[in-house]
Order: C-alpha cells, then sequence, then structure tokens
C-alpha cells in the first residue's frame, strides 16, 4: 500500500474577521490570508514555502501544525487530518521558529534539552544518544554546560534547533530557522538540514525563508506564494529555466532621484524593475523581454543625471522568478496576514 503523501491541501483558505476604528464607528472586515491552496508535499521532500511578509506562510504553517483551524477546505499531514487528528499529529511533528526564546535561561543547554526531551516522552537512553549526536552535529558540545541566558542569539537558535529535531520528527516545520544568524551559523545550520536529511530518506522538511540563496541551495522544490495564493511550485532550477529566453541585467548607477526610478517601468520591454540602495550606490534590476530594451533603459539613466559604475547581464535566480511573479522582492512589506 503506498503511503500517504507527508502534506496534503485542498482549496484551503483561512479569512480573519478584523474590527477596525473606535466606539460606534468600529466596523469588521474581512483579510484573506489563505485562498483556496491546493498543495502536495511529497514524503522525504525538503519542501521550501517563499513568500513577502504577509503572503500568508505563517497561517499555512500554523493551520498544518494545528495550532489554527481553517476556514474552509482541508488539509493532511502524514495521511492524518488536521481537524479531527490533532492529537496523532502533534506526535509525529515538531517546530522551529527563528528568534525564538524557548527554554529557561537558568537551566543549562543540557538540562534544557533534557526537560524537553521528558516532555516528549522520550526514554533515557534515547534521549541522551539522540542529545549527543545532535549537540555534536550542530557544534554545541562544548556549551552543553552552559546557561541559556549566557548563549548569544546564534548559540540559542542553535539549542532551538537540536530542541527540534530532538524527536526525530516525522515532519518538521522550519520557520525562518536562520533568522538573526550570522552568515556562518546560517550555514551550519542548513549544513545540518541537509544531512539530517539525507540520513532519514522517510523524513520530511518544510522550511520557510527570506533568504533566496538558503532556499535555492536545500530545496528540491519551492512554492511561491502571495496574497494567500500559490503563484508557481517546481524545482528551483526549472523555475530559473522558465526565464531563460528573456535579458536580465543588474546595474550599479551613482545616485539617482527617486523619482527617475518611476519612469523605468513604463519603458516598453521592461517586464520588471526593482530597485535596491546599497552601499551608498542604487542598484537596478532588470528583466527585459530582450536585449535591445537595454539600449531605452541606459538612455534614461543618463537622461536623469546617474552615472553607470557597472553593468552585467547574468543567468536568472531564484530571486528573480520571486520578483517575476511577485512584483517585489521578499523584504518588501505588504499587509499583515
Amino acid at each position: 500500500m503506498e503511503e500517504p503523501l507527508a502534506i496534503r491541501t485542498e482549496k484551503l483558505t483561512r479569512i480573519y474577521k478584523i474590527r477596525e476604528g473606535k466606539g460606534r464607528r468600529k466596523k469588521k472586515r474581512e483579510l484573506v490570508a489563505l485562498d483556496r491552496v491546493n498543495l502536495e508535499v511529497q514524503r522525504g521532500e525538503l519542501f521550501g514555502l517563499l513568500g513577502p511578509n504577509g503572503a500568508g506562510k505563517t497561517t499555512l504553517i500554523k493551520i498544518l501544525t494545528t495550532l489554527l483551524s481553517p476556514t474552509s477546505g482541508r488539509a493532511w499531514v502524514d495521511g492524518l487530518d488536521v481537524e479531527r487528528d490533532m492529537r496523532e499529529i502533534r506526535r509525529r511533528i515538531n517546530m522551529v521558529s527563528g528568534g525564538e526564546t524557548s527554554g529557561y535561561g537558568l537551566l543549562t543547554v543540557q538540562e534544557n534539552l533534557w526537560m524537553f526531551a521528558q516532555f516528549y516522552g522520550l526514554d533515557r537512553w534515547t534521549a541522551r544518544r539522540r542529545m549527543d549526536e545532535l549537540l555534536e552535529m550542530v557544534g554545541l558540545v562544548d556549551r552543553r554546560h552552559t546557561k541559556i541566558s549566557d548563549l548569544s542569539t546564534g548559540l540559542r537558535q542553535k539549542m532551538n534547533i537540536v530542541r527540534g529535531f530532538l524527536t526525530d520528527p516525522r515532519i518538521i516545520f522550519l520557520d525562518e530557522p536562520t533568522l538573526g544568524l550570522d552568515v556562518g551559523a546560517a550555514r551550519q545550520v542548513r549544513s545540518f538540514i541537509a544531512n539530517w536529511l539525507k540520513g532519514r530518506p522517510d523524513r520530511t522538511v518544510l522550511l520557510t525563508t527570506h533568504y533566496m540563496v538558503e532556499a535555492d541551495e536545500l530545496c528540491d522544490r519551492v512554492a511561491i506564494i502571495d496574497h494567500g495564493q500559490v503563484l508557481a511550485c517546481d524545482a528551483p532550477a526549472r523555475l530559473k529555466r522558465s526565464l531563460g529566453q528573456e535579458a536580465i541585467y543588474h546595474i550599479r548607477v551613482s545616485l539617482l532621484p527617486s523619482e527617475a526610478t518611476h519612469g523605468f517601468r513604463l519603458i516598453e520591454g521592461v517586464r520588471q524593475f526593482t530597485p535596491r540602495f546599497h552601499d551608498g550606490h542604487v542598484h537596478l534590476d532588470f528583466i527585459l523581454r530582450e536585449d535591445d530594451v537595454l539600449t531605452a533603459v541606459v538612455d534614461r539613466i543618463s537622461r536623469s543625471g546617474a552615472r553607470i559604475l557597472s553593468l552585467e547581464k547574468r543567468e536568472p535566480t531564484l530571486e528573480d522568478v520571486f520578483i517575476d511573479m511577485v512584483g517585489r522582492g521578499l523584504t518588501e512589506e505588504h499587509p499583515e496576514e
């Protein structure tokens, strides 16, 4: 008998009722956080969920982890219904969120992990074996007797990672697990996640992240979500190939008047345009229907009085795909979920 999918949703919808105004003028409005989402995650996949703030990612994870009920539609985790089988689902899953502060500051790393092991009902031998293995994998062995209150943000998050994987969950949800970590710590956490899954082909990871490189490096497939809808779902390489026939340019210029940037979107043949300000310069990313459109782009830059410092044509990235579909970068704001 074929095993069920790790995660499946069918027309999953969540609507929040929001009160606005004061006194008698207080009105209700509806915010659609998820809009008939259909999603399938295979067993053994490292599946990524990409979307700007307020796109619906957190709402989706809360429903899949039985922390929130859907307004309509259905969802199954490990073949179990999220509304009918909540207790059994919770026995099979775990979750780690970036920036969380789980644990007690007066206890050491080892004491905190031992406490969680008891909460999960792990026997002494299994708890100690997994704890030793996981602490070694994330590089926390030498801090096992350090109080949580004395750990840096990065080390505390590593302990949270260990806590999440301690139960050897069938499905683990990682919500921005490297948020706030330095480059070295984030790389170590990514390596740990990949190695953990490699040795457990029957386990599944669902990852949300704001770092495109992280999604590209780790994920077998990614779903791009915005305004509560899934816009695309495929392997990163195939998503990038979908832009392969178009010209993608990165242009770095000196100071450019903000009003000048609006005109780039009006140029015929410019499909997407995103300005970024970094290192005292303006970075302009263009997706053009064909190379010839570059002439009009360069002409507009010259007429604005800015000076081109560098210009390069490059291969499509996952961020280019995201901007093409969503119309803005991951960190650009949009209404709260």
